[in-house]
C-alpha cells in the first residue's frame, strides 16, 4: 500500500518556532491549487500500488477553501487508484475550524484531523507567535467531536523555555480530559534562520534547555503510558486502534509520493523533492514539468534510513530483514555495534529486533548514528 502526502504551502501567520515552507500571501493560491491538479496528473505512474493514505499537510491546509480539497480529492482519485476506506488527513489550526467547514471536509472524505494545539496556555501561543487562541484550543476539539470526527490527533510542544512541569502536566492533562486518542509530541527545536533562531540570537528570547526538554520527555513517556497509548514511535502516542497510518508508512519504507512545493516522495529505491518556491512551481507546472530533483539511494543508504526510521518506532529494527535485504556480514556488523548501547541499557535485542529502551528513546537519533555503514 502507498501514500500520498499534499503540502499546502499557505499559513495566516509564521510561528517563531517554524522552518517548512510556506508563505504567509495567499496571492498564488488559486494558481498554486491549479499547479497542484496538474502536478498529480503528471505524476500519476509514480505510484503502482492503491493508495490507503492522504494525508493534507503544509504550511497550513485547513486555510484552503473546502471546495479545493475537494477538487484535489477528485482528482487524486481520478489518476490513482484510492481505496474506499483510505484514511485521509486534514492538518487544521484550530482558528480555521468551524461547523460548516468541518461538515464540508467530512463531506469531501476527510476521516481523520490533525489539530495544531501546540499548547493550551494563551501566553506559550503568544510566544510561538500561533495564529490560535487559549480557548479556540478547547473550543476546536469539541466542534470536531461534534461533527463526527472521531479520529483526531493534535500536536503538542514541550521544552519551551517558559513551560513549567506543571504547565506541562495540565497540558497532557487537558488532552486526556477531552479524549484525544493521538498525540504527537514534539521538542521545541531551534532551527537556523527562523524567527527564533534570530530573537534568541539577539537576547529578546531564553534558549531551551535540553535537561528540561529531557525532564518533560520523560515524564510524557511515563503519563502516557499509565494512560493506555502506544508509544509507537518516538513523538507519537496513540489509543489501540488509532495510530497514524500515513506516517507510519514513512517509518515502515513504503512508498509514498510529495505533491506540492518542498514535498518529497519516496519510490523504495530513490527519493525526489520538490522545489521549495511557490511561484517557481507554479511556472514550472504551466509548462508541463514537474520540478523536481531526484536523488538514486545506495545499499548503504538504504540500510542507514532503516536503521534511523526503525530505531524510531515501537516494534524496532528486524535483525531478520537486516541479514535477508543486506546480508550476514552486515548482520554481524550491527550486532556488534549495538552491544556497547545493550551494555548500557540503551537497546534490547528482544526476537531478533533491536529496540531503544526508555532512556535509549532521549538518544535514539545518535544511537542511530552510531549504526550507520558509512
Amino acid at each position: 500500500m502507498a501514500g500520498v502526502y499534499i503540502h499546502i504551502p499557505f499559513c495566516r501567520k509564521a510561528c517563531h518556532y517554524c522552518n517548512f515552507h510556506f508563505s504567509t500571501s495567499t496571492r498564488l493560491q488559486e494558481s498554486f491549487v491549479i499547479s497542484l491538479l496538474q502536478e498529480i496528473e503528471l505524476q500519476k505512474n509514480y505510484l503502482s500500488e492503491p493508495v490507503s493514505t492522504i494525508y493534507f499537510g503544509g504550511g497550513t491546509p485547513s486555510i484552503l477553501p473546502s471546495a479545493d480539497i475537494n477538487r484535489i480529492l477528485t482528482q487524486l482519485q481520478k489518476h490513482f487508484i484510492v481505496e474506499n476506506d483510505a484514511e485521509i488527513t486534514v492538518e487544521a489550526n484550530p482558528d480555521d475550524i468551524n461547523l460548516e467547514k468541518l461538515a464540508e471536509w467530512k463531506n469531501t472524505g476527510v476521516n481523520r484531523l490533525s489539530i495544531g494545539i501546540q499548547s493550551f496556555f494563551q501566553e506559550d501561543l503568544q510566544w510561538m507567535n500561533r495564529a490560535h487562541n487559549a480557548s479556540q484550543s478547547i473550543d476546536c476539539i469539541g466542534l470536531a467531536k461534534e461533527a463526527g470526527f472521531n479520529n483526531l490527533t493534535i500536536d503538542l510542544i514541550y521544552g519551551t523555555p517558559g513551560l513549567t512541569d506543571d504547565n506541562w502536566k495540565k497540558n497532557v492533562d487537558t488532552a486526556f480530559a477531552l479524549q484525544i486518542p493521538h498525540l504527537s509530541c514534539y521538542a521545541l527545536t531551534v532551527e537556523p534562520k527562523t524567527a527564533l533562531d534570530t530573537l534568541i540570537k539577539q537576547k529578546s528570547l531564553a534558549d531551551v534547555d535540553p535537561e528540561k526538554q529531557a525532564r518533560h520527555f520523560e515524564l510524557l513517556m511515563l503519563w502516557m503510558n499509565k494512560a493506555g497509548y502506544d508509544h509507537y514511535e518516538i513523538s507519537n502516542f496513540a489509543k489501540p486502534g488509532f495510530r497514524s497510518k500515513h506516517n507510519s508508512s514513512y517509518w515502515q519504507g513504503k512508498r509514498y509520493i510529495g505533491l506540492g512545493p518542498s514535498a518529497h516522495s519516496f519510490n523504495g529505491f530513490s527519493r525526489q523533492w520538490n522545489i521549495a518556491n511557490n511561484a517557481l512551481y507554479i511556472q514550472s507546472l504551466a509548462k508541463g514539468i514537474v520540478p523536481f530533483e531526484v536523488e538514486l539511494l545506495t545499499p548503504e543508504q538504504q540500510l542507514n534510513e532503516y536503521i534511523m526510521t526503525s530505531l524510531r518506532t515501537m516494534e524496532g529494527l528486524s535483525l531478520q530483514k537486516v541479514q535477508q535485504e543486506f546480508g550476514k556480514d552486515i548482520y554481524d556488523y550491527l550486532i556488534k555495534t549495538a552491544r556497547p548501547h545493550v551494555t548500557n541499557a540503551h537497546l534490547t535485542i528482544e526476537n531478533h529486533y533491536l529496540k531503544t529502551t526508555m532512556q535509549g528513546k532521549l538518544l535514539a537519533d545518535g544511537i542511530a548514528a552510531d549504526l550507520f555503514i558509512m
